[in-house]
């Protein structure tokens, strides 16, 4: 399940993981595993908006 300290909205939640990766993390597996934010229920979400993650860019495009 996603964290619920999150934003609900994909466009924001699009937003505010991006900036995490660049900021704080340098995988998606490891920002997942900190905040406890289940990975592919985090993925599915965003790419209910056409977004992926690229692991080279490190960043959902």
């Amino acid at each position: 399940m996603l964290n619920t300290n999150l934003p609900q909205d994909p466009i924001m939640l699009y937003s505010y993981i991006n900036t995490l990766l660049r900021d704080r993390y340098d995988s998606l597996e490891k920002l997942c595993d900190d905040m406890e934010i289940d990975k592919k229920e985090l993925e599915e979400k965003l790419q209910s908006v056409g977004m992926v993650y690229e692991p080279l860019t490190n960043q959902f495009r």
